[in-house]
């Protein structure tokens, strides 16, 4: 018998939990099998978030025919057989998983039929397409990114396996209770693979009392998907709270705390989130007031994720304290943003005619290039010279903070270049 999740998989789009942006009324995938113009695509995210599910429904809403393969393991014979039921039925939909380890052999053998439009194309990724997919690929198809089920997606798809009676466990007399429930949902962090599969084995692995009702408690629950519960989740806290109650530490410098909230992401074993949240708050509290830290967090987040948990803990640990007593600075993240608003705007004009690409022939002619003066050929590599467009020569988004000495330093240079350019401008 196959497993839960698989039994779960939607038959059309109605049925699909989360991927909202997507599915949805309205959205892409929706007016593409409402309008039957399906593309080949990619969708990409972390395990268990409805890529295949998607995959699947759109076949069944499409009724054309479905095959799966892996791109890994699968063989060219494999993708023949596929082509050539597509000239025998007119259009298959091919769900490839693990696309990025599509060889060339393989990808030389699919783009015509991706082109012809017999083979609609859904690769499944865990890893950013627009790096780990050939550029061949990528021109062929359009990419999507699908993101972790909420708690609410997740008990939605949750209460559904418990009552379904044809393909779910709708058929057993089963009480789930609601810490139990929460820490389903929780403890697989938006993978609703995860939670339907534990699920299923807490289900058939607890005897039923003599009435005949199974009672799956939340020691059953953390034992089938093998999570413990944190204490304070029992106080309803959320598990995001806990990863935004890290960054606010680390930002208000309080080692201790932030090592609290660390070892409580710990303890639920979500060693993607930690790492990425370190990476942004590295960047973006630390930045410019140290920037050695953030690349040492590099560092330490490249080692956690070889070493894999426990010893993981004690990069992630040093990097937690080093980036709590650091100085702090936001500038870097506060320039930017100010230079994108002003990019929204609209207020912005033309790249000065002497920055423009001069490096084909008659480029000259349009004044591309012209009058530019190579820095290198002058004392100190600096030269005084127009770089924003007229409309916003005077802009400035960068404002050094002083809450280090390696951002002083970088904005005493900075001041005496700003000066320099703008006198007798």
């Amino acid at each position: 018998m196959q497993p839960l999740a698989y039994r779960m998989r939607p038959t059309n789009l109605s049925e699909v939990v989360g991927q909202q942006h997507l599915v949805g009324e309205g959205k892409i995938i929706n007016r593409m099998v409402t309008a039957k113009m399906l593309s080949s695509m990619i969708l990409y995210g972390p395990p268990g978030t409805g890529k295949t599910s998607i995959a699947s429904a759109i076949a069944g809403s499409t009724k054309y025919a479905f095959r799966m393969l892996n791109a890994a393991t699968d063989s060219k014979k494999d993708l023949q057989i596929v082509a050539e039921e597509a000239k025998m039925s007119g259009t298959v939909i091919l769900l490839l998983d693990e696309i990025h380890r599509l060889d060339k052999t393989k990808q030389d053998f699919l783009l015509p039929h991706l082109e012809s439009g017999k083979i609609i194309l859904i690769g499944a990724t865990t890893e950013n397409p627009y790096i780990s997919i050939s550029p061949a690929i990528r021109s062929r198809t359009q990419i999507f990114q699908v993101f972790p089920l909420s708690e609410d997606e997740m008990e939605l798809a949750v209460q559904r396996a418990l009552t379904d009676k044809e393909n779910g466990l709708g058929n057993m007399n089963i009480k789930l209770e609601d810490n139990a429930l929460l820490q389903l949902v929780r403890a697989t962090n938006g993978d609703l693979r995860s939670s339907l599969n534990g699920l299923e084995l807490a289900a058939k692995s607890t005897t039923p009392d003599k009435n005949g009702l199974i009672t799956l408690t939340l020691p059953i629950i953390e034992e089938s998907v093998q999570h413990k519960a944190l204490s304070a989740d029992k106080n309803g806290d959320a598990h995001y709270d806990v990863i935004s109650a890290l960054q606010k530490s680390i930002r208000g410098s309080d080692v201790n705390a932030a090592l609290h909230y660390l070892a409580r992401l710990i303890e639920s074993g979500d060693l993607p989130i930690i790492t990425r949240r370190l990476m942004v708050i590295a960047y973006e509290d630390i930045g410019m007031a140290n920037l050695p830290a953030a690349a040492r967090t590099i560092e330490a987040v490249t080692a956690a994720e070889k070493l894999g948990f426990p010893e993981a803990r004690i990069p992630l640990a040093d990097a937690v304290i080093e980036l709590c007593i650091s100085p702090k600075s936001n500038s870097g993240m506060m320039a930017i943003d100010k230079a994108i608003a002003q990019i929204r705007s609209g207020n912005f004009g033309d790249v000065p005619a002497h920055l423009k690409d001069a490096h084909y022939k008659g480029a000259d002619k349009l004044g591309h290039g012209v009058d530019y003066q190579y820095p290198h050929d002058f004392p100190n590599d600096w030269v005084k010279q127009q770089y924003l467009p007229d409309k916003i020569k005077n802009a400035t988004y960068y404002e050094p903070k002083a809450n280090g000495t390696f951002e002083q330093s970088l904005g005493q240079r900075y001041h005496q270049l700003l000066d320099a350019q703008r006198k007798n401008q």
